[in-house]
């Protein structure tokens, strides 16, 4: 028997960024998949005025094909691909940054179909919604939102939040390296960025991303804590880690932590997959 990680990717962008992760759970022997959420991959629609020289007035009006997807759509497709590879043995599901919110949502619908939840450096709401976390001190030092990337347009009339991860300017280049791959190089951040996504979805249920200690709170789970992140200060995931803890206490998280920043992991997966490695065996000897 072998278990079979899903991986669930973040916001704005696909399962493109777990390929290496995969690739290096593949060649150790283990049953590996990354999902692209709704809307995501190659179901995207990417705007026109985003291609080529780029449209700036194009881009603030034209409509969004991420319009109208929410978090319950996001559960749907992740519950199809758990549903049918649990079939194979047991499942653990995995998730980065936003897909903490997903993992939380899936955990909470159908808790049968997930044998483990691995969280890294994710959104793991308890206490308070994804908002109110964002607002919260513990998030005071994130340099996300002093790159430089602003929305193009009203997202209300786009119906997604949208940025251009393929600026040429070099200060928010600067920025974005700070923020989120302080630990790579210029041209890692540039293919990071070519594989973004422009556009991501509006609509958040936040009472289904909020971990329900009956559903989600009897799965056992692992956090990953990104001690370098400079997006997800760690003082919010380990806010997190508190509250879910604190949620279930007889069930808390195993906790591991790596020297990374926010997608560096991603790139170089080595040392994150030696910990899903590790994890295998015992989801195998859990497992009914």
């Amino acid at each position: 028997m072998t278990a079979t990680f899903v991986l669930v990717h973040g916001a704005f962008c696909n399962s493109a960024v777990w390929g290496s992760t995969v690739r290096e759970l593949a060649l150790r022997g283990h049953r590996a998949l990354a999902v692209d959420l709704p809307g995501h991959g190659l179901a995207a629609t990417i705007p026109a005025g985003y291609l080529g020289a780029q449209d700036a007035q194009a881009l603030a009006t034209e409509p969004s094909g991420m319009a109208g997807i929410s978090t319950a759509d996001d559960v749907a497709a992740v519950t199809d691909v758990l549903r049918r590879a649990h079939e194979h043995g047991p499942v653990v599901l995995v998730g980065a940054s936003r897909g903490g919110l997903t993992l939380t949502a899936v955990g909470n619908a159908a808790p049968q179909l997930v044998d483990h939840l691995v969280y890294v450096s994710a959104w793991c709401c308890v206490d308070a919604t994804a908002g109110e976390y964002a607002a919260g001190p513990e998030n005071a030092t994130s340099l996300l939102s002093h790159t430089g990337l602003v929305p193009l347009g009203d997202p209300t009339t786009i119906g997604a939040l949208r940025l251009n991860w393929r600026t040429s300017d070099p200060a928010v280049l600067d920025r974005l390296q700070e923020a989120i791959l302080a630990d790579g190089t210029r041209a890692e951040l540039l293919a990071y960025l070519h594989a973004q996504e422009p556009d991501e979805a509006l609509v958040v249920d936040e009472a289904a991303t909020r971990a329900d200690a009956a559903t989600w709170g009897r799965i056992p789970r692992t956090y990953v804590r990104l001690t370098g992140d400079r997006s997800m200060p760690i003082a919010l995931q380990d806010r997190f880690i508190a509250e879910a803890d604190a949620l279930t206490p007889d069930n808390p998280f195993e906790v591991h932590s790596l020297d990374s920043s926010h997608v560096h992991f991603q790139i170089h997966p080595e040392r994150f997959v030696e910990i899903l490695d590790r994890l295998a065996e015992r989801v195998i000897t859990a497992a009914p």
